[in-house]
């Protein structure tokens, strides 16, 4: 079978659009139906949620935003099906395949293997995969021709959240955690933690990041990603070692976080990711510094439109600072505690990444 290849991967790109997502998990593993406006023809989009579901004001909740959004303006129907479990993607997909979907969108790394499976099984269906490659094997190729990975290399816009935040801590050190010790979460982790290293490195500082250790590739990890006490508890490990900047990764889990924040009654900021979470929960607004932005809706969006068209492409959509399928949010409420020279150093540190003067690290660099 034709594959992508890793030159396809990472060379050609014609890529653009920017928005902000979130990483998420979700609801009961039952199908439904809904109309995006007046049919104007058969093609029915549909998508899978990981465990996370639709309303983790996350990366599913965007990925849902960007179907919805082509399903209206293609004036077409859709279908939408949350996971409660990982033991739900395989018969989620396979009812998405029965119900005659024309393109299927699976939401998270964690669905690759069934994603994998329902395409080969499935050449005549379009498969859209956020977050994922669908590499199994590891060879640098797609497994299926029929796949149009969505990636994000977020290492860049942490490694700017990193350095800004070793730029306003006031106590020196800053903590991390995440829901679970995966590529599409610690890449978050280390890119943060990459850029507190070159502010220590050109500061000649000593900002610390408690909850992960690049050496070892491992940290601080819920086991999943539900807003739950686990979360909490860990949220506090990193309040109790000083940390004043907390960076959660894993959708709904830094509503733990900040409740710990708010139950400490100490200023510490939290920086969100996937999507500005300043705008998607606004009773979390006063606690954010900034979030770490994934173009996860215009990602796919751009790839329902297309396949609507008939212009379906496998070429993967690689977000990266250069084509704003990452970036910051703005600072919000803690924009006058940010100083200005400091807004300025993360405005060169990220010209000099899109110019390939300064690298970042990732399993999703070329």
């Amino acid at each position: 079978m034709k594959k992508t290849t890793t030159k396809a991967l990472f060379s050609g790109l014609a890529i653009a659009g920017t928005a902000a997502l979130l990483a998420g998990c979700g609801a009961a593993p039952e199908s439904s139906s809904t109309s995006g406006g007046q049919a104007a023809s058969d093609y029915l989009p549909c998508m899978v949620s990981d465990a996370g579901g639709f309303d983790d004001k996350s990366f599913n909740q965007l990925g849902f935003e960007g179907m919805t959004q082509a399903a209206d303006e293609l004036g077409v129907e859709y279908k939408a099906v949350e996971s409660a479990a990982e033991t739900d993607y395989a018969a989620n997909l396979q009812s998405l395949v029965d119900q005659g979907c024309n393109t299927i969108v699976t939401v998270g790394f964690l669905l690759a293997p069934a994603a994998a499976e329902a395409a080969t099984a499935n050449p005549d269906i379009e498969f859209v995969s956020i977050d994922d490659t669908v590499d199994l094997d590891f060879d640098g190729t797609t497994d299926a021709e029929n796949i149009k990975p969505i990636i994000f290399d977020t290492a860049q816009a942490a490694f700017l959240a990193g350095y800004l935040s070793a730029g306003v801590t006031q106590t020196g050190v800053l903590g991390t955690f995440g829901g679970m010790n995966i590529p599409t979460v610690t890449i978050f982790m280390d890119g943060f933690a990459q850029g507190v290293d070159y502010y220590n490195e050109t500061k000649g500082a000593d900002v610390k990041v408690v909850g992960w250790d690049r050496a070892a590739e491992d940290g601080s990890f819920t086991g999943g990603f539900e807003a739950n006490d686990g979360a909490r508890q860990i949220a506090q490990g990193l309040i109790d070692q000083n940390a004043d900047i907390i960076l959660p990764v894993g959708g709904p889990i830094y509503q733990s976080a900040a409740a710990a924040i708010e139950d400490s009654g100490k200023e510490i900021a939290l920086i969100g990711v996937d999507a500005d979470v300043f705008e998607t929960d606004p009773s979390v607004g006063s606690l954010l510094l900034t979030s770490i932005l994934k173009g996860i809706d215009v990602g796919v969006y751009d790839a329902i439109m297309a396949a609507g068209g008939g212009d379906f492409d496998v070429t993967p959509f690689v977000g990266t600072l250069e084509n704003e399928g990452v970036g910051l949010a703005a600072f919000h409420d803690w924009e006058s505690k940010v100083p200005a020279e400091l807004v300025t150093e993360v405005d060169e540190l990220k010209a000099a990444i899109i110019a390939g003067e300064l690298t970042v690290e990732s399993y999703l660099a070329e």
